[in-house]
């Protein structure tokens, strides 16, 4: 049986991720352990205790942020109403895709496709956005043809063809035509 993490652990870990996070978007694959290190205030042994590899690194910031919004997915919906909740986690979304555009170039460079690593994380992803929409449905707020995985790939498809530094705010905007858009007719 595994034993769970002590809390200075698991806060260092957490606070690597987020350091690493912000070093990766602005260096690329190329950016320095040891500073991150730094940044987060703990030796380079104890990020290495960690992560043992730029890779295993690398892999464990773009997952957190698969499991943050899995998890936010049941967060809202237990805080929102299942229409607010549907349209944070899509927001919420968006800065995702954000993060992966930042921190893909690195990603594809140490493990070529990545879709294979994150599989897990993607499922859990899915299954977030059909629970937020079925919730949504059965609420009567959203009809009941919307099928999740559209709303997703209209975002994707902004973020994918929007060369402008803006393409966030319009992705934003998008996600209230696409809730708007999904309501019952008649």
């Amino acid at each position: 049986m595994q034993r769970k993490p002590r809390a200075d652990a698991q806060r260092n870990r957490e606070r690597i991720l987020e350091v690493a996070k912000e070093a990766f978007a602005r260096h690329g694959a190329n950016a320095s352990l040891d500073e991150i290190a730094r940044q987060v205030g703990v030796g380079p042994g104890t990020l290495y205790r960690h992560f043992p590899t730029r890779a295993e690194l690398l892999q464990a910031v773009y997952r957190a942020e698969l499991e943050k919004l899995a998890a936010a997915g049941q967060k809202f919906s237990q805080t929102m109403a299942p229409t607010d909740a549907l349209r944070a986690w899509l927001f919420l979304f968006v800065d995702t895709i954000a993060a992966k555009q930042l921190i893909a170039p690195a990603l594809n460079t140490l493990l070529g496709d990545p879709k294979k690593v994150f599989e897990a994380s993607y499922a859990k992803m899915h299954q977030a956005i059909r629970a937020l929409v079925k919730r949504s449905v059965e609420s009567g707020d959203i009809r009941g043809d919307l099928d999740p995985m559209d709303l997703l790939r209209a975002l994707i498809g902004v973020s994918n063809v929007a060369s402008a530094p803006d393409w966030q705010a319009s992705a934003r905007r998008l996600v209230d035509i696409l809730i708007i858009g999904s309501r019952p007719v008649g």
